[in-house]
């Protein structure tokens, strides 16, 4: 089984159906410290560091893998936190390149 940090985004505009609440569920495990949302459309995380520098380092680090991968986040972003939110807009829920991409940021840290 390949690891989720070491597979590519595909590209989705839409036609895909979203992954029900088991396949989250289960893909959810793949990723230390991502959370579900209530309605499992989204996938969320906190990070938290040591001041402003810190976290644009981390913000700039997120954005490189976002758009090398062409999936991105929403991002809320303070002088030491960062909160970063997928889904797939293009569908409306979650596909695997939320969990790609999450993975990809926790290879980081």
């Amino acid at each position: 089984m390949t690891d989720l940090k070491d597979k590519k985004c595909e590209v989705c505009e839409g036609g895909l159906t979203p992954l029900n609440e088991i396949e989250a569920s289960k893909k959810i495990e793949e990723i230390p410290g991502w959370s579900l949302d209530k309605d499992h459309k989204s996938i969320m995380r906190k990070f938290s560091f040591k001041g402003f520098y810190a976290t644009m380092g981390f913000v700039n680090a997120v954005a490189y893998i976002a758009q090398k991968e062409g999936h991105h986040p929403d991002m809320e972003v303070g002088f030491n936190y960062c909160n970063i939110k997928f889904l797939t807009h293009a569908i409306g829920g979650l596909s695997e390149n939320d969990f790609i991409c999450a993975a990809k940021i926790n290879a980081i840290l």
